[in-house]
C-alpha cells in the first residue's frame, strides 16, 4: 500500500496518547482527521481500561455530535468496531487497496486491515460515521 497511512503503521498503542508517535484508538482517529484531512474533532473523555466508560462514550460523548451515521463508508469516515455486542473501538475507513480500516489496537499498534483480515481477528464493523458537512 502506498498511502499516507504507511507512516502511521506500526506506531504503538498507549492509553490516552494523542500522537504523533503513539496513539490510543481515538487519539489516532483525531490526529489523522486533523493532519491528513484538515478536520478537527473533539477528544473523547474515556478511560480505555474501563469497558463501561468506552461503551458510553461511543454513543453519548459530545464529540460524536460532530458526526452523522452513514450506510456506506467513504475515505476518512470513522468506523466503530466491536468484538462482541457493543462497539468498543474506533478506526478510519480508507479506500486504499480495495478498502479497509486503519486502527490502533492495544496489542498491535497502528494497523491497516481489509474486511476479511478484520473478521479473522474477531473485529466486526458496528457503524460508519462521517463528519457533518464533509
Amino acid at each position: 500500500m502506498t498511502h499516507f497511512a504507511c507512516k502511521y503503521i506500526g506506531l504503538p498503542w498507549v492509553a490516552g496518547a494523542q500522537g504523533p508517535d503513539e496513539f490510543d484508538c481515538w487519539g489516532m482517529v483525531r490526529w489523522i482527521l486533523k493532519h491528513e484531512y484538515g478536520i478537527d474533532v473533539p477528544a473523547v473523555n474515556v478511560n480505555p481500561d474501563n469497558l463501561r466508560s468506552v461503551l458510553t462514550a461511543f454513543k453519548e460523548d459530545s464529540a460524536f455530535q460532530a458526526f452523522n451515521e452513514v450506510e456506506k463508508p467513504q475515505d476518512g469516515d470513522v468506523v466503530l468496531l466491536r468484538q462482541s455486542k457493543h462497539p468498543v473501538h474506533a478506526g478510519l475507513w480508507l479506500d486504499a487497496d480495495g478498502g479497509g480500516v486503519l486502527h490502533c489496537c492495544r496489542d498491535a499498534g497502528v494497523i491497516f486491515q481489509d474486511l476479511p483480515s478484520m473478521r479473522l481477528c474477531g473485529w466486526q464493523i458496528d457503524s460508519y460515521y462521517r463528519v457533518k458537512g464533509k
